[in-house]
């Protein structure tokens, strides 16, 4: 699985580690941690081990963003590399995610 999954209980944060890619291929696994159910309070993507990342990957963070409730959502991306970090910038992420 190229996605591992925490839940902390007491906080109700989901935190969210990927595998090497964040694409397609995380999908499912993507969308049952994340979109099916009631939303969480809070959201860590941890991208510490991310080396790709595709449009698909964003919409995916565009849907959790939608589903944690918009402009209202706390969804932290963290660890992400100098090079994701740009993608997310030139794609505006980074007025829609707190990036650490």
């Amino acid at each position: 699985m190229s996605l591992t999954i925490h839940h902390d209980n007491e906080q109700d944060c989901l935190t969210l580690l990927l595998g090497e890619r964040f694409d397609f291929t995380v999908h499912r696994d993507f969308h049952d941690a994340c979109l099916s159910g009631r939303p969480a309070r809070s959201y860590v993507i941890d991208l510490g081990e991310v080396n790709s990342m595709d449009s698909s990957a964003l919409g995916m963070l565009l849907l959790l963003r939608e589903h944690a409730g918009g402009e209202r959502s706390e969804i932290r991306i963290v660890n992400a590399g100098s090079e994701l970090r740009g993608t997310l910038r030139v794609a505006g992420f980074d007025r829609l995610f707190v990036l650490h």
